[in-house]
């Protein structure tokens, strides 16, 4: 079974349906059907969704489609290590980052599918967009 932990800017462009990545990134998230695929995210990147969705889409409407997320992903809690992980490893820039690398790794996650590759520099994950998570697990 692959696990692998989806950032919040993947979220965020199948929230906002934002082109040209709503092509790959919709395709990721339709993976948490399947029996060989577990798909994590985090409370907070649930909730840089839930802020980007309602700038576009409104409060309720963008509430209801982080439920809808919340039912088909699994969530990874950021616990106190991870968090002070993040904050004694000097190449976390982002503590968002951190937060999220360190919790993708507590669930024993392999890999993280972000659209902003070069923002985990810091990792020992494979980072991957989502076309490039598409290429190597799912089109093989």
């Amino acid at each position: 079974m692959v696990k692998a932990f989806v950032d919040a800017n993947v979220l965020v462009s199948v929230l906002n349906k934002e082109y040209p990545v709503f092509t790959y990134s919709s395709r990721v998230l339709s993976l948490a059907a399947r029996q060989d695929f577990q798909l994590y995210t985090s409370s907070l990147c649930l909730a840089i969704g839930f802020y980007f969705s309602s700038k576009k889409s409104g409060r309720e409407v963008a509430k209801k489609k982080i439920e809808l997320l919340s039912n088909h992903l699994s969530i990874a809690p950021i616990s106190e290590s991870a968090v002070k992980a993040a904050i004694k490893n000097p190449q976390v820039l982002d503590l968002e980052d951190g937060f999220q690398n360190y919790a993708a790794i507590d669930v024993g996650c392999s890999c993280i599918i972000t659209e902003n590759v070069s923002d985990f520099h810091f990792t020992d994950l494979q980072v991957l967009g989502s076309e490039q998570f598409l290429t190597e697990y799912v089109f093989k």
